[in-house]
């Protein structure tokens, strides 16, 4: 088992303590993790001993006096000293981008339709013939009598002289004439909807 960094380990009979890889300038086994317990004792064991667990610690089965073989800084059988390998931490930090979740915008058109009721306009023309047969010195020309206009229709006749006669008066009146034509009208609106997507990772 290859393992960097710092890691929590416990034991057979509730000790606790960190562990961390057996240092490479020591000259010791990159297999080998250094535990050291919260009593500062500090002990080689073998990395393939280490048991992971769910919360992410590692458990040695091994009770204290089991580990005190491994124990550092005790005399070997040969006479000699164990070394103590010096132990430093360095923290690697990197970032990377993660997708937390996608939008998808999506347009659409709704028609409706609305009642257009404007008034409408047009002009009507009534004519009415009004008879006046009556002599007159000269052309007559058109007049108006309020929003009536008159146009004169002449006639000459053949008297013992001749004279021009008025026959008739055509009297001509406008009114305005308002209407309802309702018509359908169509109108588009747009509407946007907005969707956010988990990230799949």
């Amino acid at each position: 088992m290859q393992l960097s960094g710092s890691i929590i380990v416990h034991g057979k009979d509730g000790w606790r303590g960190t562990g961390v890889p057996a240092s490479p300038s020591a000259q010791l086994d990159a297999s080998q993790m250094l535990v050291q317990l919260n009593t500062s004792q500090q002990f080689l064991v073998s990395a393939e001993a280490l048991v992971p667990q769910q919360d992410g610690s590692y458990y040695l089965p091994l009770t204290l006096a089991e580990l005190e073989p491994h124990r550092l800084g005790l005399r070997s059988e040969a006479g000699k000293t164990t070394v103590i390998p010096v132990i430093e931490e360095e923290l690697d930090v990197q970032k990377r981008v993660v997708e937390t979740a996608k939008v998808r915008v999506t347009k659409g058109v709704h028609e409706r339709e609305i009642l257009v009721d404007e008034p409408l306009f047009r002009d009507e023309v009534e004519v009415e013939r009004v008879l006046i047969d009556q002599v007159v010195d000269g052309p007559v020309s058109v007049r108006y009598e309020d929003d009536t206009m008159i146009v004169p229709i002449m006639e000459e006749v053949l008297v013992i002289e001749k004279r021009l006669i008025l026959k008739e008066e055509l009297h001509i009146r406008k009114r305005r004439v308002e209407t309802h034509q309702p018509q359908q009208v169509t109108l588009r609106r747009e509407e946007v909807r907005v969707e956010r997507l988990e990230s799949t990772e």
